[in-house]
């Protein structure tokens, strides 16, 4: 099992930038998909970065080109960062893993992974 930590969220205006962190402590010698969601009031869970074990990333079509992540296997450490933010892009946002399919990110479905952090709450104010 992992253990997820999620930090870095804040208020920030549109136009600013965030890096949120996510730290994963426990089993961390297997692989596993990482992801990025996030949800907002109202609205479903929405898949904002997903992060295979071989550094394939794909991201969600209302953040491609202004977010980007990346995992320092050094520290245990997923970022996310956020650039030219949006107020649409206010969320709650949640690192995930999971260890199926090897690592490999193969559904960017919320029920493919098994493990949450508290998640960080993002807001951008206009």
């Amino acid at each position: 099992q992992v253990q997820l930590m999620e930090s870095g969220g804040g208020s920030v205006q549109a136009g600013g930038n965030l890096t949120l962190a996510c730290a994963i402590s426990g089993d961390t010698h297997n692989t596993y998909c990482m992801a990025w969601f996030r949800r907002a009031p109202g609205k479903e869970r929405e898949v904002t970065a997903l992060i295979s074990s071989d550094g394939n990333t794909i991201y969600g079509d209302s953040v491609k080109g202004r977010f980007t992540s990346a995992k320092e296997n050094a520290k245990n450490t997923l970022y996310l960062q956020m650039n030219s933010l949006k107020p649409e892009d206010t969320a709650m946002y949640h690192c995930a893993a999971s260890r199926r399919s090897g690592g490999h990110c193969v559904s960017s479905s919320q029920h493919f992974f098994d493990y949450w952090g508290e998640g960080t709450q993002v807001t951008v104010s206009s």
